[in-house]
This record gives structure tokens, sequence and C-alpha cells, in this order.
């Protein structure tokens, strides 16, 4: 986290351990059933470290690609909810009817899906979109790089 508890990024034991002796950074939460050894002394697991400067980062905008756009939806077919499926990228509303390249008009799609629908809206195909599209934030995108999300972290990534 940043000095003002804003998460950054996760990184793992042995780079958080590192800014914590170089004196960069200071435990949060720490895990207290994991202890790391050295030949001499015992140090806590970090769950959260924050940094002691605050580190000014630019808005962090997620890129609009297809990679994004997939994980985003959770690499499912947003019209029938397969993921067992090779997945396409959907134009909600077809380009060729003005629907751009946006966050809230692309969704991943099944071929077999994205065939149905062919080059109309879901209404006029009589297809329900099973998830809104929206733009991702990069805290969404933090969780969704993590296999599992660790309870310490949720108060932190506002997730109560």
């Amino acid at each position: 986290m940043n000095q003002s508890y804003e998460p950054l990024y996760i990184c793992n034991v042995k780079r958080a351990l590192a800014l914590l002796f170089t004196g960069k950074a200071e435990i949060v939460s720490k895990n207290e059933r994991r202890v790391i050894h050295s030949i001499s002394m015992q140090f806590s697991w970090p769950n959260v470290i924050r940094l002691n400067n605050f580190i000014k980062i630019p808005y962090k905008r997620i890129i609009l690609s297809r990679k994004n756009i997939l994980k985003r939806d959770g690499h499912k077919c947003v019209y029938c909810g397969r993921g067992d499926l090779q997945l396409t990228l959907d134009h909600i509303i077809p380009r060729s009817r003005g629907g751009g390249d946006t966050w809230e008009n692309l969704v991943a799609a099944c071929l077999k899906c994205n065939n149905k629908k062919g080059d109309r809206t879901p209404q006029e195909a009589n297809m329900r979109l099973k998830v809104i599209p929206y733009r991702p934030n990069h805290i969404m995108f933090i969780m969704k790089t993590v296999n599992r999300l660790d309870e310490s972290w949720k108060p932190f990534l506002f997730q109560y």
C-alpha cells in the first residue's frame, strides 16, 4: 500500500521483506501462523505492508484489451455463462450501427452466442446479458490477479 493506505500492487514476500529491511515500508498486517526463519532470528510473515514515503502514481487506467475484457468478465460468456468454450469479443451495439470499442460496449461471448446474436442488439436477438459491462478499476484487477483473496486484505481493498 502507499503511505496513504491506497492499494498499489501485490508483491511477493521476498520483495516485502526487502522493503521492510531497508526501512522503506512497515508491516500493517501480519500472519500470526507463519514466520520466516534465518539462522539466528525469526521474522513475522507480512500480509500487508505500507510504504513509508508516498509514491505519486498517475491515474491508474486499465487498458482496453481483449485480455482485460476476458478477465473482467471472468472468462465466461455473458450470454450463456459458459467458460469451457472458445471466447470472442462481442459488441453489444454492433459497430455497423455506431457501437464503439469501449468498456461498456465490449463483452466476452462464446462463438455460438456471438454468431446467434450476429449484427443485432441483444434485445433484437432476444438474448439477455448475464453481466452488465463496466469500466473496471485497478483494485478489481488486483483482486483478480490472485487466485485467492486473503481475508486480511479485505479492509484495505474496500471489500468490507
